[in-house]
């Protein structure tokens, strides 16, 4: 199937905050919607000999998935429309399919635990290696690219929030003739587009920051490599991993906001990252947007924002965390991250969490909520200690 777009021009000039808001919208007419309608179908009319960007069937496309893949797409400055599936696993799933049998994949020791744990099913079933790297490590990445197939860089690192040398790892892939993934859903296409540093193929779990309210569980892959997303959108087809059409509607929707709470979210972080880099009751930090944070420099250099999440260690034990997070109020405890509300979870209580991320480490998604509420908060949860 050829890729769609959506009724209204691509507009390559307009401010990405812009973009957000006025992209993938109907064509302007008397009495027109603003808003694409959804559309619920499993099928379509179609007679004789099917034709290359025929819809057909419901599986293979949907009118509702146009406007959201072609505002993700020019976020990402990619030059097709990107691909949504039924899940941020779904993307990383049909991502590493790209790996040939029994390929290297060269992949950050510190990734979403999905990531992590999938690619290590894979190993175990002979399907791939994996080479675990140090992705703020420029020097042992580079190393580790000799005889691999695959890079798949993830940047800030989930939870431990490492800043990798983005255009040097994958201008090193690209001379190798080495696939390059970036899993950009902690950075979102507004603080850096991965595509326009090199990279093959981005991935996104549109459930965080792209819908952000915690309400829809959807993925997405944006490439502007033609054989690539052809591949990828067989894949998506044949293993039926498809978006429903209200999930990307609310998507959609939750996307024309993601400026203006990336702003306030981000806002918020920096003031509670420096509050907490303070509190004596707070061993270690981790946020690029301080000055002693190692990934400070890199992320001043290479992104336009330094994020909405927080990596502290709470006390000095995984008891002594799970106390602080029985204490919050307001701020929820709970998986996930990217919402309007603020979340937060010591990463360590996942079986399938590196061996590397400390007991006591608390990953705070920080949300839109007032910045002094906030500190309440945490402040009279870190005094339970």
């Amino acid at each position: 199937m050829n890729p769609r777009t959506a009724d209204s021009a691509s507009a390559p000039a307009w401010d990405p905050k812009t973009l957000l808001v006025a992209g993938g919208r109907p064509a302007h007419g008397y009495d027109a919607p603003v808003n694409h309608p959804v559309t619920f179908t499993s099928t379509y009319h179609s007679k004789g000999q099917a034709a290359p960007g025929e819809r057909v069937y419901a599986r293979f496309s949907n009118p509702t998935w146009d406007p959201f893949e072609q505002v993700l797409g020019e976020l990402e400055a990619a030059t097709l429309p990107a691909l949504v599936f039924s899940s941020g696993m779904a993307a990383i799933a049909a991502a590493l399919s790209i790996v040939p049998e029994a390929g290297v994949l060269v992949m950050p020791r510190h990734s979403y635990n999905g990531s992590l744990a999938l690619s290590s099913e894979l190993q175990e079933a002979g399907r791939l290696s994996i080479r675990p790297v140090d992705i703020a490590n420029t020097e042992e990445v580079l190393a580790a690219l000799d005889g691999a197939d695959v890079l798949w860089v993830e940047s800030p690192t989930n939870p431990m929030l490492e800043v990798a040398d983005l255009p040097a790892l994958l201008a090193a892939a690209k001379a190798k003739n080495i696939v390059s993934i970036v899993d950009n859903t902690f950075a979102t296409p507004l603080l850096q587009q991965p595509l326009n540093h090199g990279a093959d193929l981005v991935v996104h779990s549109v459930t965080k920051y792209l819908s952000g309210h915690s309400d829809v569980i959807m993925g997405a892959l944006v490439t502007s490599d033609e054989q690539l997303h052809s591949r990828l959108h067989g894949y998506r087809t044949l293993h039926g991993a498809i978006a429903g059409p209200m999930d990307t509607f609310l998507a959609l929707r939750g996307v024309r906001t993601m400026s203006v709470r990336i702003d306030r979210s981000q806002s918020n972080s920096q003031v509670l990252a420096e509050r907490l880099a303070d509190h004596p009751k707070v061993q270690a930090v981790r946020y690029p947007g301080l000055p002693s944070d190692p990934g400070h420099e890199r992320a001043a250099k290479l992104m336009g924002g330094f994020g909405s999440v927080i990596a502290f260690e709470a006390g000095s034990s995984a008891q002594e965390a799970d106390r602080v997070l029985e204490a919050l109020k307001l701020i929820t405890g709970a998986t996930s991250l990217g919402g309007v509300e603020s979340l937060a979870e010591r990463r360590a209580r996942h079986a399938s969490e590196p061996a590397s991320v400390p007991a006591s480490l608390i990953r705070l998604s920080v949300g839109i909520e007032d910045v002094e509420d906030l500190w309440a908060d945490l402040d009279q949860a870190l005094e339970q200690l």
